[in-house]
C-alpha cells in the first residue's frame, strides 16, 4: 500500500507542478488557447511528442530543453484539450485565467481520479514501463486521436478523444515523475 501512496503523492507533486507552470503562463499569455482548433491542438501536441521521440532516439537537443518539460508540456496541452472538447475553440479569448485555472484543476483532478483507478487494476504497471514507451504510447494516442478527428465523429467502437487526452495525461506525468527520479537516483 505504501507504494500506491507514493504513486499518488508523486502524482500529484507532478500536475501540481504542472498547474504552477499553466497558471504563470496564463499570466503571461492569459487563455490565448482557447483559439486553438481540436486539430490543431492534436498537431501542437504531436510536436512535443515527436520532439521527445527524437530527443530520445538522438540523446541531444539542440535547443536547451529537455524531455522532462515537454512532457509538461503534454499535459498542460492535454489538459486544454480536455477543455477545448467541453467548450469548442473561441474566436477571441473568453476566459479569464482564473476561470481557465478552474477548468484546468477540474480536469487535472479528473486524471488523477482515473490513474488511481488503472494504477489499482494494473498493480503499478507504469513503474515497469521504459520512458520511451509512454512516448511511443503517446503517440499512439495521437495517431488515434488524428484518426477520429477525420472520421468527424463517425467511430463505431472508439472510447472517444476525451478518454485518449486522460490517458495522454497519465502516460506524460508518469515520464515526468520517471525522469525526476533518474535525475535523484
Amino acid at each position: 500500500m505504501a507504494q500506491q501512496t507514493t504513486t499518488e503523492v508523486q502524482f500529484e507533486d507532478t500536475l501540481k507542478e504542472c498547474a504552477d507552470l499553466f497558471a504563470r503562463k496564463l499570466h503571461d499569455y492569459g487563455a490565448s488557447w482557447r483559439i486553438l482548433r481540436a486539430t490543431s491542438l492534436t498537431d501542437q501536441l504531436l510536436i512535443k511528442a515527436k520532439r521527445i521521440r527524437s530527443l530520445e532516439i538522438k540523446r541531444t537537443a539542440m535547443v536547451d530543453e529537455g524531455i522532462r518539460p515537454e512532457f509538461i508540456a503534454l499535459v498542460n496541452y492535454g489538459v486544454v484539450g480536455l477543455i477545448q472538447l467541453e467548450k469548442g475553440f473561441a474566436d477571441e479569448v473568453d476566459l479569464t485565467p482564473e476561470e481557465a485555472l478552474n477548468l484546468y484543476n477540474q480536469y487535472a483532478n479528473e486524471a488523477l481520479k482515473l490513474m488511481l483507478k488503472k494504477n489499482h487494476d494494473y498493480d503499478e504497471a507504469w513503474r515497469m514501463m521504459r520512458v520511451s514507451s509512454y512516448t511511443d504510447l503517446i503517440l499512439t494516442k495521437l495517431q488515434r486521436i488524428k484518426e477520429m478527428e477525420d472520421l468527424e465523429g463517425g467511430t463505431l467502437v472508439s472510447e472517444g478523444i476525451d478518454a485518449n487526452y486522460m490517458d495522454i495525461i497519465n502516460y506524460a506525468v508518469f515520464g515526468a515523475i520517471k525522469l525526476k527520479e533518474n535525475q535523484t537516483a
